[in-house]
């Protein structure tokens, strides 16, 4: 493995390197590898900073002896990439613009911050700029509609919630699947033996999704998902199917359908015992 030897943690020479050419690094828990002159490719940045100096011992490793930086681990990627070729190219209505404008600050990459940052023309409305976010949460007139239709909801008396306001609360649909499997025995009378449930999946809007589940929502599968687009690649980061069903109340939502389905998967020959698969979906909804 190319890393800087640990135990060399001595002072470099004035005209010699102590990083090797092919660095790794852990970002957050995301493994990263590149070339050290992708790293000091901007001069001034944090990264340069770190991987010009000669006391090798003043960098933080984790337990395999890679470099270790505690930023998001996701968004380095793009940073990353600007530092190959100083070029900033995002997914099609990217949702972390602003996330991702914190990391390039802290990483000391002012003309990153600069290409991120919300381009107006002359007469104050937004630029055309290829790398926008999506245009609504950017738009004047959409945050004064949003503030205009909060107001109204408030204003307006819930029946759900007995008189008070649903503000900022969109109707919409969540449904949660998951697949699991359970044993029967030969006497069906008697109670099948359920296995812990692997992962529950979420299909939705995705602004839905994460209002609802917010930290306990995995993303990875589907990362780059605009906002107001629907996915059915999320999944919790918790298998326990009343944690969902209490945020989901917790959030507004009532289930409304449910569907499930069985299939005779394994039957042992001495004692009849049948392992089942079942696929089992939930449908929720909020007025």
């Amino acid at each position: 493995m190319a890393l800087a030897d640990p135990a060399g943690c001595a002072k470099g020479s004035e005209d010699s390197s102590p990083f090797p050419d092919i660095i790794e690094l852990n970002v957050g828990g995301q493994v990263y590898i590149t070339r050290h002159p992708t790293l000091v490719s901007v001069p001034g940045s944090l990264l340069w900073e770190m991987f010009t100096q000669k006391n090798v011992c003043s960098l933080a490793r984790d337990s395999k002896g890679r470099f270790f930086v505690d930023r998001d681990g996701f968004l380095f990627r793009y940073i990353l990439d600007y530092m190959r070729d100083q070029q900033l190219v995002l997914p099609e209505h990217f949702p972390e613009r602003g996330r991702l404008q914190r990391e390039a600050e802290y990483f000391v990459l002012p003309e990153l911050v600069k290409l991120l940052a919300p381009k107006l023309s002359e007469q104050n409305s937004l630029g055309d700029d290829p790398c926008q976010s999506d245009p609504e949460e950017l738009s004047p007139s959409a945050d004064a509609a949003r503030s205009l239709s909060s107001a109204a909801a408030a204003a307006l008396p819930s029946a759900a919630s007995g008189g008070a306001g649903a503000e900022g609360r969109r109707a919409g649909f969540i449904t949660i699947g998951y697949r699991g499997s359970y044993t029967l025995g030969r006497d069906s009378q008697t109670d099948a033996k359920f296995r812990r449930v692997a992962r529950i999946m979420v299909c939705g809007k995705t602004s839905l999704a994460k209002e609802v589940f917010g930290d306990t929502l995995n993303e990875s599968r589907d990362p780059d998902r605009p906002p107001e687009r629907y996915t059915s690649r999320y999944y919790l980061k918790f298998t326990f199917l009343e944690q969902a069903f209490d945020k989901l109340a917790d959030a507004g939502f009532h289930m409304v359908a449910c569907n499930s389905t069985g299939t005779c998967a394994f039957a042992h020959e001495q004692t009849d015992d049948r392992i089942w698969t079942s696929y089992t979906e939930y449908v929720f909804y909020r007025e």
